[in-house]
C-alpha cells in the first residue's frame, strides 16, 4: 500500500451531532429518503420523491426554483423550517454512526463520521475520477448557503489481513485487531439500532450511534494507519476542498461527511454509469462509426438483459459499447487499433488507455461523433433501463457501458491517475436522509 509517511498520517474520522428525522413527524423514514443527488433521474425520479412525503430529503439536495441562487436559498429556508418545526433534530451528543445496508444478496457495514480533509497529493484520500467544474460550483453554492452536508460520500479502504490476522496499514504495519474499527462495528450491531427502515428498492437500512470514548479511540487509532479511495462522491469531495479553502482559519469546514467502508470485510459492487447523448440520433451515431470504420457493429433485437449479456461477453475481449434508442441494441466492439493509437493520449498508464471510458471519450465522443462533454449534450445516468427509455423518448442515443473492476480503480488511484469522469458507480450507495451534518450545530 502507498505510504504517506508516519503511521498517524492516515484517516481521521471524528464524531458529530447528526441531524436526523424525528420519526413521529414524518410518514415513514423510507418515504423521506432519496438516492444520492446525482442518481435521481430527472424529471420522473424527482417528482416521484417529492410526492412520496412533504419532507422528503430531495427538497434539500435538489431544491426547485427559477434560478440557481433561488434554489439554494430555498433549500436553506426549508432546512431552517424543518429544524424549527422539529421535523429534523440534532442528536444529543457527538457520535460516529455504524451504518448497515442489506439487499440484493449483499451486506454492507461502515462508519459515518466527519473526515478530516486532505489534498490528493497527501495520499490519504485518493480520487479516481475527474470532476465537472459546473457541478462542483453548484454543490459548493448549495453547501455554502445551507451550511450543511446532506449526504455522505462513499469512501473505501482495504484492511488487508497479514500473517498475524491483523490489518496491514499504510506502512505495512498491523493496524486492525480485536479493538479495531471492524471489531467496534461488529459489537455495535448486536445492539438495538437508532433507526431501521426498508426503502422501495428492497434494501434495509439500520443505523447505530457509537459514543463510548474507548470505542471512538479504537476506531481512530485503527483508521490512522489507512488511506481511502473515493468510491462515490468526487464532486462533493472537490466541493469540500473548495469550501475549506475559503475559510480564514480552522473550523467545521475542515471536515466532510463520509461513509467509510472496509472492502476487505464488505466488498462493494462496481457498476457502470451510462451516457445519454441528447442531440445524436442512433442512426447518425451508427453512420459516423461506419464512415470511420472505428468499430465492428452488430445489431440485435433482444430484451435488455440479453443485450447486456452480449456486452459483457464482448468486454472480455476488449472495449465494447451498446448503443440504444431506436428500439434495438447495437454492439460496438473490436475498435481499430490505429485509430485508438491516434486518438488516445500516450502519457498515461496502459490500464488507463484501455478503459472503456477513455476510449468512449477520446475516440468516439471527441473524434468520431465530435460531441463536447457538456450538460446540454451528455447526461450521465446510473440506471440502465432509464438510460434506454430516455433515449427512445427523446430521440437520442444511450451508450451503455460495462463496469470496471474495483482493483483497476484502486491501482490507478494509487498511481495518482484519475479516470474519465463518471467512469464507475460503486454501491450500494448510502441512502440520503438518514443522517445529516450541520456545520452550525456544535
Amino acid at each position: 500500500m502507498t505510504t504517506t509517511g508516519r503511521a498517524d498520517d492516515g484517516l481521521r474520522l471524528i464524531p458529530f451531532r447528526g441531524l436526523r428525522y424525528v420519526p413521529e413527524r414524518v410518514g415513514s423514514l423510507a418515504a423521506v429518503t432519496s438516492p444520492p443527488y446525482d442518481v435521481v433521474v430527472r424529471p420522473d425520479g424527482l417528482l416521484h420523491l417529492e410526492s412520496a412525503d412533504p419532507y422528503n430529503i430531495v427538497r434539500l439536495i435538489l431544491p426547485q426554483a427559477a434560478t440557481p441562487t433561488a434554489r439554494h436559498q430555498q433549500a436553506a429556508l426549508t432546512l431552517e423550517d424543518w429544524l424549527s418545526e422539529g421535523v429534523l433534530a440534532p442528536d444529543p451528543e457527538p457520535a460516529l454512526y455504524v451504518y448497515e445496508q442489506v439487499g440484493g444478496g449483499l451486506l454492507q457495514r461502515g462508519l459515518i463520521g466527519a473526515l478530516a480533509l486532505s489534498e490528493p497529493s497527501e495520499g490519504v484520500v485518493l480520487p479516481h475520477e475527474d470532476v465537472m467544474p459546473h457541478v462542483v460550483k453548484d454543490r459548493a453554492d448549495l453547501m455554502r448557503t445551507t451550511a450543511a452536508h446532506f449526504e455522505p460520500l462513499l469512501l473505501t479502504y482495504h484492511g488487508e489481513t497479514g500473517a498475524n490476522g491483523r490489518s496491514a496499514g499504510l506502512n505495512g504495519s498491523a493496524a486492525s485487531g480485536p479493538g479495531g474499527a471492524g471489531a467496534v462495528i461488529e459489537r455495535t450491531v448486536q445492539h438495538e439500532p437508532l433507526l431501521a427502515t426498508t426503502t422501495e428498492d428492497g434494501y434495509s437500512h439500520r443505523l447505530w450511534a457509537v459514543t463510548d470514548p474507548a470505542d471512538l479511540a479504537a476506531i481512530q487509532a485503527d483508521l490512522a494507519h489507512h488511506q481511502a479511495v473515493i468510491a462515490d462522491g468526487h464532486h462533493r469531495w472537490a466541493t469540500y476542498l473548495r469550501l475549506r479553502s475559503e475559510q480564514s482559519g480552522p473550523g467545521p469546514w475542515d471536515f466532510g461527511l463520509v461513509l467509510l467502508v472496509d472492502t476487505a470485510r464488505y466488498p462493494l459492487r462496481v457498476r457502470a454509469i451510462h451516457r445519454l447523448l441528447h442531440r445524436l440520433p442512433v442512426s447518425e451515431a451508427l453512420a459516423a462509426v461506419a464512415e470511420t470504420g472505428a468499430f465492428r457493429v452488430r445489431t440485435f433485437a433482444v430484451p435488455l438483459p440479453d443485450a447486456l449479456d452480449l456486452l459483457a461477453e464482448a468486454s472480455t475481449e476488449g472495449n465494447a459499447f451498446l448503443l440504444a434508442g431506436d428500439g434495438r441494441f447495437h454492439l460496438l466492439d473490436r475498435p481499430d487499433e490505429d485509430l485508438l493509437a491516434r486518438t488516445i493520449r500516450t502519457d498515461r498508464p496502459q490500464a488507463w488507455r484501455a478503459l472503456d471510458a477513455t476510449v468512449l471519450h477520446s475516440t468516439l465522443l471527441d473524434h468520431v461523433w465530435r460531441i463536447p462533454d457538456a450538460p446540454e449534450h451528455i447526461m450521465y445516468i446510473h440506471d440502465t433501463a432509464a438510460a434506454v427509455e430516455q433515449a427512445e423518448r427523446r430521440g437520442g442515443t444511450a451508450v451503455l457501458m460495462h463496469p470496471v473492476r474495483e482493483e483497476v480503480v484502486r491501482d490507478l488511484a494509487r498511481q495518482g491517475v484519475t479516470m474519465p469522469r463518471k467512469s464507475t458507480s460503486f454501491g450500494p450507495k448510502p441512502a440520503t436522509g438518514l443522517v445529516l451534518r450541520s456545520l452550525t450545530v456544535n
